[in-house]
């Protein structure tokens, strides 16, 4: 199978730090290609996924994040190198609805953000005739009448993150540094049972800057430790050494990908029961869930946990290889029944949702 893979233009394939969408893009890419498939992979130059890269990709544009001329610059890039594949699965949300695709090839696109109005307008009209991809039960939920085609949680090669003892004697919080990750809410925590924080955020965008300095920053005080953004050799350290993991997020999160990599070094996780959460901690077996004011009192319980449970269940329900195979089957699936123009009703399947 010739599979086409459309990553965004912003941030390289693997990313070096913050970069879940294409972290997820890069596993598939190099699992494809374990399983024997030809892949071509349209994202920025620098990328270091090793799978030809469609010619004529440009750098990586970070100070264009989210903007539509950058984006769609990209895609009329990115499609022009694509016309002979088999298959094309899009992990961007304009490329599905760029009118000069290659005729009758399959298209499967993911939803990789929080399915609001706006989003649930776009995968709407990409339902027509292509594949809708969520990454949660949860997820899907939120628009009922996108027709989502499977919902295929994400999975992670695991082969380079170390189990932990979790011998630190510390928390630890890993994300993005604004309110809905719940930065704020792990401060107080950890304060709670008092124990030490260890805090690795991202803060590159104006409004991560502006919410650190002004709302966080002020308050720290010597119960945390700021540590800044992290590569993933140090990040699956912090974890791992870490008693457990908060992520008291306050938000409907799409998937949480830092939860699975928390268990993979097998550090249980103690969060708030929204989102994709209750989808990927098992409550009382490798993580507490809750509303945030009940969190606290969960940590000493989190430290209790079997370890050896955490990381397996993550072999077992998040691996690379299973991520991987559920695409593949869906592209098979794709394919065997495509016509001209469209994804057949039959292939629209809803029993995951």
């Amino acid at each position: 199978m010739r599979i086409g893979l459309v990553s965004g233009p912003w941030i390289p394939v693997p990313p070096e730090t913050y970069g879940g969408t294409e972290r997820v893009v890069d596993t598939l890419a190099r699992g494809f290609a374990a399983a024997g498939h030809e892949v071509l992979l349209a994202a920025p130059t620098e990328s270091r996924c090793p799978v030809p890269l469609v010619p004529g990709m440009r750098p990586a544009d970070y100070a264009g994040l989210g903007t539509s001329l950058s984006e769609l610059s990209h895609i009329v890039r990115a499609y022009e190198g694509l016309q002979d594949v088999d298959i094309i699965h899009d992990h961007t949300l304009a490329g599905p609805l760029y009118l000069h695709r290659p005729r009758g090839v399959p298209l499967a696109a993911t939803m990789h953000g929080p399915l609001n109005a706006q989003a649930a307008d776009i995968f709407r009209a990409i339902g027509r005739h292509g594949a809708v991809i969520a990454i949660s039960r949860d997820q899907a939920s939120h628009a009922p009448d996108v027709p989502v085609t499977k919902v295929i949680h994400h999975g992670m090669d695991l082969s380079a993150v170390p189990v932990g003892t979790g011998r630190g004697g510390y928390l630890c919080f890993v994300g993005r540094a604004c309110p809905d990750k719940g930065l704020l809410e792990a401060i107080n925590i950890a304060r709670a049972v008092g124990m030490h924080l260890k805090i690795a955020v991202k803060m590159r965008e104006p409004d991560e800057v502006r919410f650190f300095r002004e709302t966080v920053e002020p308050i720290l005080g010597p119960n945390e430790d700021f540590v800044g953004e992290v590569d993933d050799a140090a990040k699956y350290r912090l974890m791992g050494e870490a008693v457990a993991f908060l992520n008291p997020i306050q938000w409907s999160e799409p998937f949480g990908l830092v939860m699975i990599e928390a268990l993979a070094t097998g550090t249980p996780v103690v969060g708030t029961a929204v989102g994709s959460a209750p989808e990927i901690v098992r409550h009382g077996r490798t993580g507490f869930l809750g509303k945030t004011g009940d969190l606290a009192g969960f940590v000493p319980a989190a430290a209790a946990l079997d370890r050896a449970a955490c990381r397996r269940d993550v072999e077992e329900r998040f691996s690379a290889a299973r991520m991987v195979a559920d695409h593949l089957q869906l592209y098979a699936d794709l394919l065997e029944t495509r016509p001209v123009g469209g994804v057949p009703e039959a292939v629209r399947v809803h029993q995951n949702r």
